[in-house]
């Protein structure tokens, strides 16, 4: 099932890592976007994790933007021009954030170093998902396995920032579900009338 909406999500990080080089003046966070295969938070009936891989053909294909919590008017980093590292390892997407030199790069790095922002939040397409049922835990889970990622964002709130698209999109696969149930159902009801006559 694909999804045209934007999503965005923020995910705890254990750590954000600063780094200041004196003799270049640069100030440059890092750490991780996401942890693969970890469960979020339960949203609605369902929780969420992003598989291995799935920002492999973003990283080749995508310019990708590091942005102050999500605004445009503050652009952190691009990968277009390398001030924006980002690598898939096997624990997760990482990234590598050279901050620019003015008020709200200065601003980013205070706020991280304070452990005032200690999140990082992205945005995304959903290219391909996958749902099932855990009939133990009485939930849906919804795997990531490939997005169109085009944004970063250092954030400081702990909260599913856009999380209606998901929510439509959980709708759209109870739909499906039961459409296909219905289906079956109407299948075999339709087998026991021809077995009667």
């Amino acid at each position: 099932m694909m999804s045209k909406q934007k999503e965005t999500r923020y995910i705890s990080i254990e750590k954000l890592e600063t780094r200041a080089t004196e003799e270049d003046n640069k100030l440059s966070i890092s750490g991780y976007v996401v942890q693969f295969n970890k469960r979020s938070k339960v949203m609605w009936d369902f929780v969420e994790v992003v598989a291995k891989g799935a920002f492999r053909n973003s990283l080749k294909e995508n310019v990708i933007k590091a942005l102050w919590n999500h605004n445009h008017d503050y652009v952190l980093g691009s990968t277009k021009n390398s001030t924006l590292k980002l690598r898939e390892d096997d624990y997760g997407l990482k990234f590598e954030l050279d901050l620019p030199s003015n008020t709200w790069g200065k601003d980013c790095y205070e706020s991280v170093s304070r452990g005032d922002v200690d999140g990082v939040s992205f945005g995304f397409f959903v290219r391909e998902d996958e749902w099932e049922y855990i009939d133990d835990e009485d939930l849906y889970k919804r795997t990531l396995l490939e997005v169109d990622l085009f944004e970063i964002s250092p954030t400081p709130f702990p909260a599913y920032e856009d999380s209606q698209a998901s929510c439509r999109s959980f709708e759209n696969f109870k739909t499906e579900l039961e459409e296909k149930e219905n289906k079956e159902l109407r299948k075999r009801k339709l087998s026991l009338e021809l077995d009667l006559i």
